[in-house]
């Protein structure tokens, strides 16, 4: 019998399983890959301090918390495991291009004011507006742009190599990893005691952490809870500039919901679409290919030749108040959700997975507003 098992492998499984491996936890983490996850897509942009969210107070406070435990986390794997984490810290250009971005600009500039006075990010001296030739030396494709504000303490992540790092590290603490079908939590007398797959096994555990992004609402019946997250659809389109070094330019974001992220390899990721009724369909379709090149070609035209080499789908798993799913289910003790990160799910998902394995370990959930209780 296991300790745990973990039910998906993205980055909120992969942080979950590994941080409940290094605490002497016999894990297992099962993952069936499908096609559309979030974490093999997503763009990785760590800045809530610039972030143009607004809704939740909560939600930023934990940003704030889950971009300030990457450093250290990336230190320990960098430690543990011998390949890259594809985490790096990185500048950020927040940009309006257009006059009719100016008063966008300027609400966020108010925005980030009132969040150096109450929770002191951005640090002083990290944010500074540029002048339109500024902006271009930072980031030579980019449009001469109205306004433009600088922000030097950001960072990046290729969540692929970091989940992958997550597990390699896991592994050196004992993890086991399996690509199976899970099909149904079990439990007896209301207290969790394994899964079932479809290749007709079963394997059993003390502990069952639910960390299917999207998907995770299959496992509603087997656990009787209402776990409400749905699939949002993102197309990201990755450009190769060639024989332009982009490794050191800023990430770019405009005011319209989309972004540009460079990383090594003469590679800019731009995007994304955020289709919120696209159901499983991981699929590239037109008009999401001419929306995000169309927003990318507006902001940084420079960009005009680079060769488009991969376009890349993620179902972002949102929740119905678009805020992350942690911790224990009420119904089924020792069963434990982490999920429903949405577009942020980069960003928020290794501290949500560390939280969460602290959890069944024992200790106390220290994130309670984000209960499944919410919902029922």
């Amino acid at each position: 019998m296991y300790d745990a098992i973990v039910v998906g492998g993205g980055i909120v499984g992969a942080s979950v399983a590994y941080h409940l491996a290094r605490k002497d936890a016999d894990t297992l983490l099962i993952d069936r890959h499908d096609t559309g996850r979030a974490t093999d897509a997503g763009a990785g942009i760590i800045s809530p301090a610039t972030s143009s969210r607004t809704a939740s107070s909560v939600w930023f406070e934990f940003a704030l918390d889950a971009a300030a435990y990457y450093p250290t986390l990336n230190d320990r794997l960098t430690d543990e495991q011998d390949g890259d984490t594809g985490y790096s810290s990185c500048e950020l250009l927040s940009v309006a291009v257009d006059e009719d971005e100016v008063a966008a600009f300027d609400a966020a500039t108010e925005r980030i004011e009132n969040r150096q006075e109450r929770y002191g990010e951005p640090k002083p001296g990290t944010t500074t507006e540029l002048s339109a030739d500024e902006a271009q030396e930072k980031f030579p494709a980019l449009a001469e742009t109205e306004r433009c504000r600088f922000y030097s303490d950001a960072a990046r992540v290729d969540a692929r190599t970091f989940t992958a790092a997550l597990l390699r590290a896991g592994k050196q603490h004992g993890l086991t990893v399996a690509e199976k079908d899970v099909t149904k939590i079990r439990h007896e007398d209301g207290t969790v005691s394994g899964v079932e797959t479809a290749d007709g096994d079963s394997d059993d555990a003390e502990t069952v952490v639910v960390a299917g992004g999207a998907w995770s609402p299959r496992f509603e019946e087997s656990l009787g809870v209402s776990i409400p997250v749905e699939p949002q659809r993102g197309q990201i389109i990755h450009l190769d500039c060639h024989d332009t070094d982009t490794k050191d330019w800023p990430i770019v974001g405009a005011f319209r919901g989309h972004y540009m992220v460079p990383w090594v390899d003469n590679r800019i990721a731009v995007g994304a679409t955020r289709e919120v009724d696209s159901g499983f369909e991981p699929r590239t379709t037109a008009g999401g290919v001419n929306e995000v090149l169309s927003e990318a070609l507006r902001v940084a035209p420079g960009l005009e030749d680079a060769e488009i080499v991969d376009i890349r789908i993620g179902l972002r798993p949102r929740s119905a108040d678009q805020l992350p799913v942690l911790g224990q289910i009420p119904t089924v003790e020792g069963a434990y959700l982490a999920t429903g990160h949405g577009a942020t799910g980069l960003q928020l998902g290794p501290y949500s997975g560390k939280l969460v394995a602290d959890a069944v370990l024992g200790e106390p959930m220290e994130k309670e507003q984000f209960s499944v209780n919410r919902f029922q």
